[in-house]
């Protein structure tokens, strides 16, 4: 049975991969770590609230024995300073993955990364620097590291949009998603995808949106 350890699983792509975890027979134990808790109840969840999510020195019980780890926690661009934004995007993910590193080093981790994350650490775009630097960190520890790059995720349950573009990329997500595979996926399918290579694995490090899909149509 495979023990798997969620954050960022109040949000949108982390709550579904929970769902899938908890609906899984493959899953014996789920484990969650985050600064509030999910409302859930099940017999295999395992809640952990933590508050410093640059360092997990009190919370090193959360890493053990760990066999998937999938990492949704995050910030939409413009919602915080561009200091936290740094923060949460990239040194989070460096103290989480140090901590699994050090107590269940052969994990796979599953990084929800996003589309035009740049490895070169050069976009003059935040976001895409500042995920580029987080993937090379993981890549850099030698983990069994696959990076997920979707391109517009469209919500399919409806929520409280973060800005004005996400409300307006959801009213024209009917136009988006005639361009085609490299332009959008639905949050569903985000993390079927991501819940399904974190069990099976894959044969690429870094799913672009159309190898995101390719998962779930041939899964």
């Amino acid at each position: 049975m495979i023990n798997a350890l969620i954050t960022g699983a109040t949000g949108m792509t982390g709550s579904l991969i929970l769902d899938h975890c908890l609906e899984s027979r493959a899953i014996g134990m789920v484990s969650v770590i985050g600064r509030r808790p999910t409302g859930r109840q099940h017999p295999k969840l395992r809640e952990y609230l933590h508050e410093d999510f640059e360092d997990f020195s009190q919370a090193q019980k959360v890493f053990e024995q760990v066999d998937v780890v999938y990492y949704c926690l995050g910030v939409y661009t413009g919602q915080v300073s561009k200091e936290d934004f740094e923060k949460i995007t990239l040194n989070y993910t460096k103290a989480f993955a140090d901590a699994l590193k050090a107590h269940s080093p052969n994990a796979v981790f599953c990084f929800l990364s996003g589309s035009g994350a740049d490895r070169k650490e050069k976009s003059k775009m935040a976001f895409a620097r500042f995920k580029g630097m987080a993937e090379n960190y993981l890549h850099k520890l030698e983990l069994d590291l696959y990076c997920f790059r979707p391109a517009y995720i469209y919500p399919v349950h409806k929520r409280k949009e973060p800005n004005f573009m996400y409300t307006l990329s959801r009213a024209l997500y009917p136009i988006i998603r005639l361009f085609g595979p490299t332009a959008s996926i639905k949050s569903t399918q985000l993390a079927q995808a991501m819940f399904l290579v974190g069990i099976r694995g894959h044969h690429l490090e870094i799913l672009k949106n159309k190898d995101i899909i390719r998962v779930v149509k041939h899964r």
